[in-house]
């Protein structure tokens, strides 16, 4: 996977992790009270290595994927990434993973799928961390089929209505009604150290939780210039709403955009409503989006509602996935904190919260990815881990 380029050591933690929660973009983001007057935010300090910013990383729980592992054995899933996880209807947790292969590197292509998902019983806090249990769209043990049935290009193409592949951003169910519904992004081109290219974020249902179909009308075309904000989702419900932040594709800099939908309207693109910033009325739901966060090179978001309450935050940048927490979707959030480097981990992505978890002191349970290449484009690792740190 691809990350824009860094530049020296680090350019501190204001910049690269996205600086305060809850900005006023037309003044310098140190001013802004967050709580009242009197309770004004110091700015976080500035560091040469991340490492001096984490007061203990997560630490690794366990490898869920492998070519060594039995979900190839039991279901031909071993090169693959992402794993996002999310309460399914039922208590369980599904797992969306990306490109997905029987084969343990990517550029071997055997069988190749996305998304993919298996299910889990088990708490991750348990002595043996996650164990999968099934597979979507198919009886016990067998190849677990992609859950979107189209046809993968193999080279890329200019016409953004084509696809390589679908990638899973997350996953949402409603026990009401027994439906779940998946956000994905359509990728036309990935171009050599360059931001990968999406012609549409687009939304998919599932009534059994195995079999998900298109939604044409539930879709968000991205622009020429590959820039448009709403490409990568995560999405949390409480009670009447559901929460969505999205980012630019591609690990872009950029801003990350709130937007809130019905439970029940989430299939139409006219029932969201945005969350954004003006100087005449401040923070408000139904004014056009502006970034929540200061702007930066976000990865692979993932939002929470933790089980004591905490809203979690996640997401990846250059060299590290960092979190955050609020009381409330709109924010303020907390100043971020980092779970994890490219030193623990090299060439990591990824970092999405389990449902399970909590904000009590190692409760933090994340599915993070690797996939490290050598100089000619030859996969050492392709794989998705189970690590645990603290909100």
């Amino acid at each position: 996977m691809w990350w824009p380029p860094f530049g020296a050591a680090t350019k501190g933690l204001v910049l690269m992790a996205g600086g305060e929660g809850g900005w006023e973009p037309d003044r310098p983001w140190r001013e802004i009270v967050t709580g009242g007057a009197d309770r004004l935010r110091p700015e976080p300090p500035v560091r040469d290595a991340w490492r001096e910013l984490t007061q203990q990383p997560a630490v690794c729980v366990k490898q869920l994927t492998g070519a060594n592992l039995d979900t190839t054995r039991r279901w031909r899933v071993a090169g693959t990434d992402l794993g996002i996880p999310y309460l399914l209807e039922n208590g369980s947790v599904g797992f969306l993973f990306g490109d997905t292969f029987a084969s343990a590197w990517p550029e071997d292509g055997d069988d190749w799928r996305s998304p993919v998902m298996l299910r889990s019983n088990v708490h991750p806090a348990a002595p043996g961390g996650i164990v999968f249990d099934s597979a979507a769209r198919v009886q016990g043990d067998g190849r677990a089929p992609q859950l979107m049935d189209y046809m993968h290009f193999r080279k890329p193409f200019a016409n953004r209505d084509a696809e390589i592949t679908r990638i899973p951003n997350d996953g949402v169910s409603f026990p009401e009604t027994g439906r779940q519904v998946l956000s994905y992004m359509a990728v036309y081109d990935w171009p050599p150290n360059q931001p990968w290219l999406t012609g549409r974020a687009g939304l998919a249902y599932s009534d059994n939780g195995n079999d998900f179909h298109d939604v044409p009308a539930a879709t968000w075309p991205n622009d020429a210039a590959n820039v448009d904000p709403y490409q990568m989702w995560t999405m949390q419900r409480d009670r009447r709403f559901v929460y969505v932040f999205s980012v630019r594709a591609g690990r872009q800099q950029g801003p990350m955009m709130l937007r809130r939908v019905p439970w029940q309207r989430i299939l139409e693109p006219e029932a969201y409503e945005p969350f954004g910033w003006r100087k005449e009325t401040g923070w408000r739901w139904g004014q056009p989006c502006t970034s929540v966060l200061q702007e930066a090179p976000f990865g692979e978001p993932s939002v929470r509602l933790l089980r004591d309450g905490v809203w979690a935050m996640t997401y990846s940048l250059p060299r590290g996935i960092v979190s955050r927490r609020a009381e409330r979707p709109e924010g303020p959030w907390s100043y971020p904190k980092v779970q994890l480097t490219d030193v623990e981990l090299p060439a990591l992505y990824g970092g999405f919260i389990h449902p399970y978890s909590t904000s009590a002191v190692g409760d933090l349970h994340l599915t993070v990815s690797t996939w490290l290449q050598d100089p000619p484009g030859t996969s050492r690792t392709y794989h998705v881990s189970q690590y645990a740190g603290t909100l």
